[in-house]
């Protein structure tokens, strides 16, 4: 299990107010104007924020490595819906979305151009599997106007 995430952003106004207004976290600490640190649930943090060794910066250009994107998991399909409402209803572009079998999934970038990934899982008895047993997960296009449907 993966505890939190913690990135390094160039604006920390900026990425707050994308995490917590757009994608609905609460500011659980801050420290000073160089980072804060949000959380969903009651929860301490699920995303650490700094400005520490990047304010001002660019995000990472094409072709370098780094963090892919960060997953955030939601409890149910209208909530996944819901959320979708909301980014729509805020402007915010969508860069893909799919169904993998196991899951349907919004992608996205924040402010800093970094990746983010909205889910929420089928039920495992539903999840895609060969005739051994095996998960057999896939890629194939999300049906954005039925999930809409299910907020």
């Amino acid at each position: 299990m993966v505890g939190h995430v913690h990135l390094k952003v160039s604006d920390l106004e900026r990425a707050i107010e994308f995490y917590r207004g757009v994608l609905g976290f609460e500011v659980t600490q801050r420290i000073g104007d160089t980072a804060a640190f949000l959380g969903a649930g009651g929860y301490h943090h699920q995303i650490g924020l700094n400005t520490w060794e990047s304010k001002g910066g660019d995000p990472p250009p094409l072709g370098a490595t780094g963090l892919y994107h960060t997953a955030f998991l939601y409890p149910s399909r209208a909530a996944l819906g819901k959320a979708l409402r909301h980014l729509v209803d805020s402007g915010i572009q969508l860069e893909g979305a799919a169904d993998h079998g196991v899951s349907e999934a919004l992608y996205l970038r924040d402010p800093d151009g970094n990746g983010v990934e909205l889910y929420c899982d089928r039920p495992r008895e539903d999840w895609p599997r060969d005739e051994n047993g095996d998960l057999q997960m896939y890629t194939r296009a999300l049906d954005i106007e039925e999930l809409l449907e299910a907020n």
